[in-house]
């Protein structure tokens, strides 16, 4: 073979190797997307979602944590052919902690851009879709209005108050415990107008006061149904025990696969360690704050939805028992319910809404 026909052979598979390369960079680029993450949706190990421009797997079962905000999603890459919007866009970077009132529009840490659909305290736009919308970026002056957050900064509950609403209470459920959870969920009675975020706090606890009996128990009372709330096919298994994920708390969280997402959550072991949730009032008060805030239960949304968005007192009772007590199943265990609702909210000297039972 003659020096020139080697080295157009060798500039041959060079280019046809760079093709290869272009083409590769070209598929990975055009991924397809998998159906959109829904916040209502069960996922279990193996099933795929995209979300925010990009696929994502569980590696567990889930249900309404974010992608990209929880441990439980792997990151499997961008998808559709989704790139940043240019650098020609103004918008500032969103900055945690900062706050930002509703048509506040920034740039996320993923280069996508986010308005603001209600005034919140800097919350993360993929994570908290409520307050946050996805938004395409325009070169137009950024408008971004930062102010002070409104003047009420303590608990719309007073520690007056909510002695008077559990007169009885058992002294683990210290008021203290409560407001120091609070940190968990900012948005949590503070959002919306002064009589929506009394409304939200009475519902909380009320339906916390029915679930205890008035805050006195703090574990599940009927021991046999402990080795119950333990399901092996997860793929974390009950490293606790077979019967150690009994109801604890104010909203008596069970289950190994809840105190798994809600210790994901909180940054707590509560897979390993659930007996946390009945030494701790502030961790109890966290696992209560976590399924008010992020689950649906057997709704079709969070309690805390069902509040801020007035869909009634009645919604937050489906989500959270909705399937035994809905309907008419058990009109007892609803009217229990809305009885210290309207005591609550009379306390705190608001109207009770509309939509009291489900």
């Amino acid at each position: 073979m003659s020096r020139i026909r080697v080295v157009a052979a060798i500039a041959a598979v060079v280019v046809g190797a760079a093709l290869t390369v272009v083409a590769a960079n070209s598929a990975a680029s055009a991924a397809a997307c998998a159906s959109a993450w829904s916040s209502s949706a069960v996922y279990t190990n193996g099933m795929t979602a995209s979300h925010a421009g990009r696929n994502w797997r569980a590696q567990w079962w889930t249900q309404s944590e974010t992608p990209g905000s929880a441990a439980v999603w792997a990151d499997q890459g961008a998808c559709g052919g989704t790139t940043p919007p240019p650098a020609s866009c103004a918008h500032p970077n969103w900055v945690q902690g900062q706050w930002y009132t509703a048509g506040s529009i920034v740039r996320y840490t993923n280069g996508l851009y986010y308005i603001a659909e209600h005034d919140n305290p800097g919350y993360d736009p993929v994570v908290s879709t409520w307050y946050w919308e996805p938004h395409t970026c325009s070169t137009n002056p950024p408008t971004t209005t930062t102010t002070t957050p409104p003047a009420n900064g303590s608990f719309v509950v007073s520690e007056s108050q909510f002695n008077t609403m559990f007169p009885g209470r058992n002294p683990f459920y210290t008021y203290a415990g409560l407001t120091a959870a609070l940190n968990a969920y900012p948005g949590f009675a503070k959002t919306g107008s002064d009589t929506v975020r009394k409304q939200e706090a009475a519902a909380f606890l009320a339906n916390a006061n029915h679930e205890t009996g008035g805050l006195v128990h703090v574990v599940e009372q009927n021991q046999a149904n402990y080795p119950h709330y333990c399901d092996p096919g997860r793929p974390y298994g009950c490293p606790a025990g077979q019967a150690a994920y009994y109801g604890r708390g104010p909203i008596q969280l069970s289950w190994n696969f809840n105190y798994k997402a809600a210790g994901d959550a909180l940054g707590l072991p509560l897979l390993t360690n659930p007996w946390l949730v009945q030494n701790d009032a502030s961790v109890a008060w966290k696992t209560a704050l976590w399924y008010w805030n992020t689950q649906n239960g057997p709704g079709t949304m969070t309690p805390h939805d069902a509040m801020v968005n007035q869909r009634g007192f009645g919604e937050t009772i489906r989500s959270i028992n909705g399937s035994l007590e809905c309907g008419g199943r058990n009109p007892a265990q609803v009217q229990s319910r809305v009885d210290a609702y309207n005591r609550f909210v009379g306390i705190l000297g608001v109207p009770a809404g509309n939509n009291l039972y489900c």
